[in-house]
């Protein structure tokens, strides 16, 4: 069984990453693992001085860590960021706050499209709903919660022990602290870290350049190098009213850094994979990834089909657009890594190392010798349920109005059959009739629900094939478009007419229609359930050894490996470089010059490399030689968009947006011949500030480090 992919991602997973040059074949049977390929995320509270003195000749010493990691900022919707100046003036990118430019827009104005600048202070537009957490200290609470799991007799009842005490160091903290406190799990619980925030509520926008500028290349772009964008958003946090205070933050560099000078990335990398055993790498290639990866295609092409369609509403579909095409080359990527045979061959010399360090120990054999052929064995029996669980599960984001009228259709007949009394309030004291005629929403956009409908059935058929029981039932065996033709003649949510007729049915007639929305969930909830039960219990058991893992991780190694990332700051190290790529080299810079080439190649077209009126017209000031991004060997991955790059001086010379294509094999292995970080060098983007943009307070403010 095989998802139906479309062309382009064939295309891309027919190509192979290769962490090597093209011209130097590699002998599988040869192929060895290192402990630098477990990557370079530290955390704060272990931060490798002595490797960046051997490393750099740069030895960071406790005040410029400390001023380092409360520089530093997390926004609550995944991004990273950082207080660029003493006035709470923050950095990141235009993509981790862009969703909010439409909402700000008053008639008549499109700050998506055009971009916005706060002329004054005045001018700042508060942001409802977005808010910054700053890390202020970092305890560490291993023993603790390691010693409350040892009480538990199962692997149920650790898991519910290990929550309660987190919940009871998370709240003895903050109300020791005043401060919001979390505790994070390091080394999937080798060790446990309580870390510390400061929460700034009250942020503001203050600069925003247009979204093509910001987004060059688009979706097409994404994940790649060389890379010619703008990806920045300037923003303020206030208290009480008034610009934040703080004394820790970075100054821009007057020229940014150089080729192979020493680099510093400092964010919120999401999550990581890397201490995985084989076994869980190969059910994430063979069931996990390829299953999002058909979903998240399938959503992708209903949004961009209409944003090819509807050029009126091109605003409020970019988002989607940008969005579900970053996810689904994301996944992409990741299967790709997976089915890599060289990187695969990697992670299977690392677990025999490490395999074979805790079984030649006594002690280390007798607590954590059983782990690999235990996950193995879970592992082989959640494949059994995997396909129907991915199949029978209606995704929020894949999910039509159909579906949703079908939900509380069958909710409806299911309390109908119930005496009055047993009825929620809802349900009683009403005609039944009024109570249907409610759930039939007003308006439907019904292009844009017939897409997600045989976005749907592309999916479910993808997975089951059409011979199964219920593809068979819903959708009589018959694929795409043939099946999506069957399913709308035969709802009674097509239209109010159709709709009247469902309203004059009993309720059992209700559920035993054969309404094809109805009879989806009526025919797989079930067994859903019972479905989820079991993969519940698998996970709660997986989670207990992978706990044992991760300590079994940490007593053999210790910090000389870094923890998987966790969604919480880390520090990574790194150099500007280029690299090798098919069949040639990535420049360590691109310049300006490319944004113009790439304008021009492809006919001065809007989309994909298109180009704002502002700069269509090139400022006679601005040196088109001045670089624009540039890569790096930083270890990033998702959640390190608007990550800060500074020197050893704690100047910002760059500002993370993405990683190559090759670093999406980051989630399990990192590999520097060929993983890059992406930015916006520091120096182009002031330039911008300076002879497009003309941006004269927000210059200033950003070269003095102060709004005063």
């Amino acid at each position: 069984m095989k998802i139906k992919l479309s062309f382009v991602l064939f295309f891309i997973l027919s190509v192979s990453i290769k962490p090597q040059s093209i011209y130097e074949p590699v002998d599988l049977n040869k192929v060895e693992s290192s402990l630098e390929e477990m990557g370079k995320m530290w955390t704060f509270d272990a931060v490798p001085v002595d490797y960046f003195e051997s490393e750099y000749g740069f030895k960071p010493d406790g005040e410029w860590i400390e001023d380092v990691m409360k520089s530093a900022l997390q926004f609550g919707n995944g991004c990273s960021g950082a207080f660029v100046s003493e006035d709470g003036l923050i950095m990141t990118n235009h993509h981790c706050a862009r969703g909010y430019l439409t909402r700000l827009s008053p008639e008549g104005k499109d700050y998506l499209r055009d971009g916005y600048y706060a002329e004054t202070p005045k001018d700042e537009l508060k942001i409802d709903g977005l808010f910054v957490d700053q890390l202020t200290a970092v305890y560490n609470v291993t023993d603790e919660i390691i010693g409350a799991m040892n009480q538990g007799a199962n692997d149920s009842i650790k898991i519910e022990i290990k929550k309660n005490k987190i919940a009871e160091l998370e709240k003895k903290y903050s109300e020791e602290t005043g401060l919001l406190c979390k505790v994070v799990e390091l080394y999937h619980g080798g060790k446990y870290s309580l870390y510390a925030y400061k929460r700034y509520n009250d942020i503001r926008l203050v600069m925003s350049p247009d979204f093509q500028i910001a987004s060059t290349g688009w979706d097409w772009d994404n994940f790649t190098y060389p890379r010619y964008e703008l990806d920045f958003m300037f923003l303020r946090a206030y208290e009480k009213d008034k610009p934040v205070k703080s004394k820790n933050f970075f100054r821009f560099s007057k020229r940014g850094a150089g080729e192979n000078e020493p680099v510093f990335v400092i964010g919120r990398p999401g999550s990581t994979r890397r201490l995985l055993p084989v076994s869980r790498l190969t059910f994430l290639r063979d069931k996990v990834y390829p299953y999002y990866l058909s979903m998240f295609n399938e959503v992708y092409k209903v949004y961009y089909d209409l944003f090819r369609t509807r050029p009126e509403e091109q605003s409020s579909l970019l988002n989607a657009v940008m969005s579900w095409g970053n996810a689904r080359k994301s996944y992409a990527g990741r299967l790709l890594a997976l089915k890599d045979p060289l990187i695969m061959k990697k992670k299977e010399d690392f677990e025999r190392k490490f395999k074979s360090a805790v079984i030649n120990n006594a002690e280390l054999n007798n607590k954590y010798g059983h782990v690999w052929d235990a996950i193995e064995k879970l592992t082989n029996e959640q494949y059994k349920y995997a396909d129907e669980l991915a199949a029978f599960t209606i995704y929020p984001f894949i999910k039509s109005v159909y579906f949703e009228m079908a939900e509380k259709v069958i909710t409806y007949a299911e309390q109908m059959k119930l005496p009055e009394e047993e009825r929620l309030p809802e349900y009683r004291n009403e005609k039944p009739e009024d109570i249907l005629r409610k759930i039939y929403p007003q308006n439907i956009d019904t292009l844009l629900q017939r897409k997600l409908v045989k976005a749907h059935i592309n999916y479910v058929t993808g997975i089951l094939e059409n011979n199964h029981p219920l593809t068979l039932k819903i959708y009589k065996g018959k694929p795409g478009d043939e099946a999506l033709a069957h399913v709308m003649s035969t709802t009674f949510f097509k239209d109010k007419t159709a709709y009247e007729k469902l309203v004059s049915l009993t309720p059992d007639e209700i559920l035993s229609s054969n309404d094809p929305f109805i009879s989806f969930i009526i025919n797989t909830r079930d067994k859903l359930s019972a479905l989820r039960r079991k993969v519940n219990e698998i996970d709660t058991s997986l989670e207990v050894l992978l706990g044992q893992l991760g300590r079994a991780a940490y007593e053999v190694y210790g910090d000389r490996i870094p923890p998987d990332a966790t969604l919480t700051l880390r520090i990574t190290d790194g150099r500007i470089k280029g690299y090798e790529y098919n069949g040639t080299i990535a420049p360590p810079k691109t310049t300006f010059f490319g944004i113009y080439d790439r304008w021009n190649s492809f006919g001065r077209k809007d989309y994909p490399w298109g180009l704002h009126e502002r700069w269509r017209t090139i400022p006679d000031s601005l040196d088109l030689a001045i670089p624009v991004g540039f890569a790096s060997t930083n270890d990033i991955v998702g959640g390190n968009s608007g990550s800060s790059v500074i020197n050893i001086n704690r100047e910002v010379v760059g500002l993370v947006h993405d990683g190559n294509l090759e670093s999406l094999a980051g989630d399990f292995i990192f590999l520097e011949s060929n993983n890059r970080a992406v930015a916006t060098d520091s120096w182009g983007l002031m330039e911008s500030l300076k002879y497009v943009f003309k941006t004269k307070r927000l210059i200033k403010e950003l070269e003095t480090g102060t709004a005063e």
